[in-house]
């Protein structure tokens, strides 16, 4: 080969001396990232590419231009719903169970159409999303055009990434080969396939939501709550006070949640990951406090976002009332 390959700029860009490289634009990483989709980019660049953007650190503009690329490679092109909350769940790996998933019942059930997708990596000895809304029957579509169209049947459905954008799943699946977490499991969680109003986002690490901050402004989301969740899962630590990074209406603001409670352990069971204990905590045969507050809790914040103007315990007190009113025997 006597000529740089097409893909050569992007790895330069980021690969240069200590001196030389920067940050690329929006559009570059939007090119970039199409490359890679369309199978344009040799393994070693993009092992390479994808090392050096995580050496580097990712900035939101970055990230904005790889989401833009992704909804380029949906499998079905402008497939729209009228869609309340976008709700990633990319972790799908729980030392305890999701029980967010019981949340996102509940927010459905005060009338909000909530997509809830993410990709599926069950391991040996953790808990997963998706059996988890099997439990519940929560349907799980097999498109976007499918999800679109189990809306008007239900304010909850699920769509897996490796159903919408098989080439975004491709990538996530490099983890073990790179032995590290790269761009790929940042910018999935920001997808939002139905272009929801709201959003909703658990990190693992709070540095990223920053980062995630910036990433929804540059795609112009109106309104999200981000914020250090539970397993990297949308989940409130009830344990902790929560500072939650947040865009309504599109201004930058900060909320400061405080703990549910003063206990500060929370002792999970390997029995307590078997997918019928969401059922169970549901039906109200678990008595465990730490779940029901975290259910509690993540709901408070859908429903601050829902309605701004809702103080935090106003929030908090109304998810509380909506717990206690659910119909028990509703999935005996």
């Amino acid at each position: 080969m006597t000529q740089d390959h097409p893909f050569a700029q992007y790895v330069r860009i980021l690969g240069k001396g200590p001196k030389m490289w920067r940050d690329m634009t929006f559009d570059e990483a939007r090119a970039a990232m199409n490359m890679v989709f369309s199978g344009e980019v040799e393994p070693l660049q993009l092992g390479a590419f994808l090392l050096l953007l995580r050496r580097k650190g990712e900035t939101g503009e970055e990230l904005a231009g790889m989401v833009a690329a992704a909804r380029d490679h949906f499998l079905e092109k402008d497939i729209t719903a009228n869609v309340d909350f976008d709700w990633p769940s990319y972790a799908d790996r729980h030392r305890q169970q999701p029980w967010f998933i019981l949340s996102a019942i509940l927010l459905a059930d005060q009338g909000y159409k909530v997509l809830m997708h993410g990709i599926e990596g069950y391991v040996a000895g953790y808990a997963a999303t998706r059996p988890g809304l099997a439990v519940f029957g929560i349907p799980q579509a097999d498109s976007l055009s499918g999800a679109a169209a189990l809306f008007g049947e239900t304010n909850l459905v699920y769509l897996g990434l490796e159903k919408f954008c098989p080439s975004l799943q491709t990538l996530f699946e490099l983890r073990p080969l790179l032995g590290v977490r790269t761009a790929v499991n940042t910018f999935g969680r920001d997808l939002n396939p139905f272009a929801a109003p709201r959003q909703l986002q658990g990190v693992f690490h709070p540095p990223y939501k920053a980062l995630h901050l910036e990433t929804v402004k540059a795609l112009h989301q109106p309104h999200s709550l981000i914020f250090k969740g539970g397993g990297g899962e949308v989940q409130r630590n009830p344990m902790k006070p929560a500072l939650v990074d947040a865009l309504i209406d599109g201004e930058v603001t900060e909320l400061e949640w405080p703990a549910m409670t003063e206990e500060n352990v929370y002792k999970w069971r390997e029995e307590d990951l078997a997918p019928a204990q969401l059922l169970r905590m549901w039906q109200g045969k678990l008595d465990l406090k730490m779940p029901l507050l975290a259910i509690i809790g993540t709901l408070a914040f859908a429903l601050k976002s829902a309605v701004p103007t809702l103080k935090i315990s106003e929030a908090e007190s109304r998810a509380r009332d909506i717990w206690d009113s659910r119909d028990k025997n509703r999935f005996g």
